[in-house]
């Protein structure tokens, strides 16, 4: 491999930047800001750290951009194994979630426009407006509860492809694609439930899930 570009060390790189941000993304704003069955209480811990709640959408379009890089890489570290299973993981592994970052950030965009009390809002009341402001926090939620299937489905061709190489340990490849389907397993699990709650898992961030 060239010693001037080496894709597994720019992989773990990429992957050491998207721990980096987790848990400020995925447990401390959530834990700060959003209160369980207070739509109210929530609106207002957003209204007041309004900074906090930006640097969350600053870290979600940050997430997405460092996965795109991160896929690329194992795409470049792969795509001598399997061609088509490493566009896969690019796919299932980036791309796709990406979207999901991004389209997440339009929504906490919408919910912060409502908390901030835009004009054009001022017909409804207060209440009116905190519930609107939670409609945008739970299609967040739900879209994250959709990216479990990608956090399971990009495991499964990384696993292949590590299980098939030659320069890593093929119970890195078994590993994998128990981590891959136990994600499916819980992804079903999530869409069987008749109540979806409002839930931050880390389950929107794919690559962190086959650790």
């Amino acid at each position: 491999m060239n010693s001037t570009y080496n894709p597994g060390r720019v992989a773990g790189l990429w992957y050491l930047l998207l721990i980096a941000i987790g848990p400020f993304l995925l447990i401390y704003i959530p834990g700060k800001l959003y209160v369980k069955g207070n739509a109210a209480a929530t609106i207002n811990n957003i209204a007041a750290h309004e900074l906090l709640f930006r640097f969350g959408i600053l870290a979600e379009l940050i997430g997405g951009v460092i996965l795109v890089f991160l896929v690329l890489a194992f795409y470049r570290l792969f795509k001598g194994v399997d061609q088509y299973l490493a566009v896969l993981v690019v796919i299932l592994g980036g791309v796709m979630p990406a979207v999901i970052y991004f389209v997440n950030v339009v929504n906490d965009l919408g919910a912060l426009m409502i908390v901030r009390g835009a004009d054009f809002l001022s017909v409804f009341d207060k209440p009116q407006r905190d519930a609107v402001a939670m409609v945008f926090l739970r299609l967040h939620s739900f879209q994250i509860n959709a990216s479990l299937v990608l956090a399971g489905a990009w495991l499964l061709p990384l696993a292949a492809l590590v299980y098939r190489s030659r320069f890593l340990p093929r119970f890195l490849g078994v590993w994998l694609a128990f981590g891959g389907f136990a994600w499916l397993i819980l992804a079903l699990w999530q869409y069987s439930r008749r109540n979806i709650k409002t839930s931050f898992l880390p389950s929107s961030n794919p690559p962190s899930s086959g650790k």
